[in-house]
């Protein structure tokens, strides 16, 4: 009788624990995939060697402004992402073909930092476009009016639970 005052105790304890470490780590997250399809803004082939010279006729359309592969941080990612730039001189940023794992609270940053800075500094000093679609396809953000785009040296993928970067790209210039 007295083993079994010690032992309910003991399996509610770690029945909770195993509860709250599968709520903050998820890791089936590991294993799903999120795939998205958005329309890229421009097509990933497109390259900044077409003429840019068009006649007056012709609308302005999106363009490539600055490009860079993920660099794999705490997951393994590979990819494109594009700094864009709009007709109306408003900004996007696109990632082609990304894959990367998925995780539990995903948030792509942009940042003022080197791709090549340490993984803790792209914690800092971002801008956040929002959660991140998919693991997996081609996405689009919006980068919201006001945030100076020559600030920016790259895009991360920041898992904010963890406080830990998945990937980085750098943004530069083509």
């Amino acid at each position: 009788m007295p083993q079994r005052r010690i032992l309910v105790p003991v399996a509610v304890v770690l029945v909770v624990a195993l509860g709250v470490g599968l709520y903050l780590f998820q890791p089936w997250r590991l294993l799903t995939v999120r795939e998205t399809h958005e329309a890229l803004l421009v097509p990933a082939s497109t390259t900044a060697s077409m003429p840019t010279h068009t006649p007056t006729q012709v609308p302005e359309s999106p363009k490539e402004v600055a490009v860079g592969e993920w660099r794999s941080l705490e997951h393994a990612t590979t990819g494109k992402a594009s700094l864009i730039k709009l007709p109306n001189n408003a900004y996007s940023v696109q990632f082609a073909a990304l894959d990367t794992s998925d995780g539990p609270d995903l948030h792509v940053y942009l940042s003022p930092h080197a791709s090549d800075s340490p993984e803790k500094t792209f914690g800092q000093g971002f801008t956040s476009l929002g959660k991140l679609k998919g693991n997996r396809g081609d996405q689009v953000y919006e980068i919201p009016a006001g945030v100076d785009v020559s600030a920016i040296r790259s895009v991360v993928i920041w898992c904010q639970r963890f406080s830990a970067g998945f990937a980085v790209a750098p943004l530069e210039q083509v």
